[in-house]
């Protein structure tokens, strides 16, 4: 049965004001999962009003800072009760493997109970100024927030910008991906269940190019937060201009793992493999480059095949290695590129077409291209999918070159037992996390997460999220002695 689902404005289950639907798909079946309302420019502006009137209603803007943490922390707790139905949400929709899912949901419990620990720490200083004037600033919350949810990691990137915006005092206006709305349907359950009042949290589902397009434009949005490609982000960039609003960019990556000789080259090879196929390679900090030293070059590139041939493809309910690609558009993008490969002579290692052992979905083999030139849009590009490209290189200055041969500057992987190279590159690769013999992909809650040049600018995660999330006052009172 086709499950119909309805959006969350100013406390209430809607449909949108046209009637409009749109059908979700799983990617592993192709079969129809839901039906969720197609919100326009009307939709759009009712969530947003709810917001407003929800921030400037003294129920919300006076609840005492712990107060809102206990509501996070309650947020988290649910989270984690509905855990094993949330990473099966999230599995039909998004087609990860199920494990993956679990890790997800438990990242986005972490994420709020992270906040709430510090909600009451958001702390303002006094400056000195001379004798007669005390000179302090404050930290407010912004207002109404605007929160843009790629497919990628649905619950954990709404949850990444959900939780400091609440903890800050701010209130939400969220979109998720069209393709994937269902778990930022329940986190709306979530919230309502934990206690945040009524217009706090709103969710409108719908096409990016309607629902989006009207919540980054509308002139009663004080920030937007967005994960996505370079080229929406432009766009989100541009609407948000026109109103002088503030925005948080998270964009794309092509992310080097750099072994050298000296490293643990089995540990090493693990993680390349796992950063490139973690969510069938469909994620901006993905290790989707492998710089690796010409002495070993050969004996590391056949290891790392290996493990790639012996990973398990399958529907993400299976609970594979790798599940299937979000849909046939992007199937389609990632088969585009293994055309150009052969154009240009690259070797296949292994993979390199569809997996047709799979059915009906959307599924790729995970792939190894060897000898890829630096110059070549295999490694200057965004893939989106689980294709690794190898560059040799022979020395630490050209590896560093390299690694900053490319718009980007999400993720850097350092894989070296010499710190004194690890420190010298850590410090020159133009990059917003790097990695020392391990490859996080992002992970810790805790860790600020964010890019240089086209991946974007603004932090998520962290106590650093928290800045982007508020701004600062300045009050100066004269002393009369």
């Amino acid at each position: 049965m086709l499950k119909k689902l309805q959006m969350f404005i100013d406390g209430e289950w809607v449909d949108s004001v046209s009637g409009e639907t749109l059908i979700t798909l799983n990617p592993a079946t192709k079969e129809e999962l839901a039906r969720v309302p197609r919100a326009g420019a009307k939709d759009v502006d009712q969530a947003v009003r709810a917001a407003r009137a929800a921030f400037e209603a003294s129920e919300w803007r006076e609840m005492a800072p712990a107060e809102r943490g206990r509501l996070l922390y309650k947020m988290s707790q649910l989270i984690r009760e509905q855990k094993d139905e949330l990473a099966h949400l999230e599995t039909l929709d998004t087609g990860k493997p199920l494990a993956q899912s679990s890790a997800d949901v438990e990242v986005a419990a972490r994420y709020c109970e992270y906040y709430a620990g510090v909600a009451d720490k958001i702390l303002g200083e006094t400056i000195p100024v001379h004798p007669g004037l005390l000179n302090y600033t404050v930290r407010e919350p912004l207002g109404v927030t605007a929160h843009i949810i790629p497919w990628i990691y649905p619950i954990q990137i709404a949850a990444r910008g959900l939780a400091p915006a609440l903890a800050a005092g701010n209130t939400v206006v969220m979109k998720p991906a069209e393709v994937t709305p269902m778990t930022a349907l329940r986190l709306a359950e979530i919230c309502e269940a934990a206690g945040i009042p009524k217009g706090v949290v709103n969710i409108v589902t719908g096409y990016g190019t309607e629902a989006r397009a009207s919540l980054v434009s509308h002139p009663d949005i004080d920030h937007i937060t967005f994960t996505g490609s370079v080229a929406t982000g432009t766009a989100v960039m541009k609407a948000a201009a026109e109103n002088i609003k503030p925005v948080t960019l998270e964009l794309g990556g092509k992310s080097p793992n750099i072994v050298f000789a000296d490293a643990d080259l089995e540990e090493a090879a693990q993680w390349v493999v796992r950063s490139i196929t973690q969510n069938a390679g469909q994620t901006c900090s993905a290790g989707s480059r492998l710089l690796v030293e010409r002495s070993i070059h050969e004996s590391f590139v056949e290891r790392v095949t290996e493990l790639m041939k012996q990973l398990r493809v399958g529907p993400g309910l299976d609970n594979p290695d790798i599940g299937p690609i979000i849909s046939e558009k992007q199937l389609k993008r990632i088969e585009s590129y293994i055309e150009l490969a052969k154009k240009e002579g690259v070797m296949i290692r292994t993979g390199g077409k569809r997996c047709a052992k799979n059915g009906n979905g959307f599924f790729f083999e995970p792939t190894v291209l060897d000898h890829v030139s630096s110059d070549s849009r295999l490694a200057q590009e965004e893939i989106f999918g689980p294709v690794l490209v190898v560059l040799p290189f022979d020395t630490t200055q050209e590896a560093l070159e390299i690694a900053n041969h490319t718009e980007y500057g999400l993720v850097t992987g350092i894989w070296t037992s010499n710190i004194n190279k690890a420190h010298w590159l850590a410090a020159r690769v133009r990059s917003g996390q790097v990695f020392i013999n391990n490859y996080g992909a992002g992970g810790g809650v805790e860790m600020t997460f964010g890019g240089y040049r086209k991946s974007g600018f603004g932090r998520e995660k962290g106590l650093e999220a928290l800045k982007h999330y508020t701004q600062v006052k300045n009050i100066a009172i004269k002393i009369h002695l």
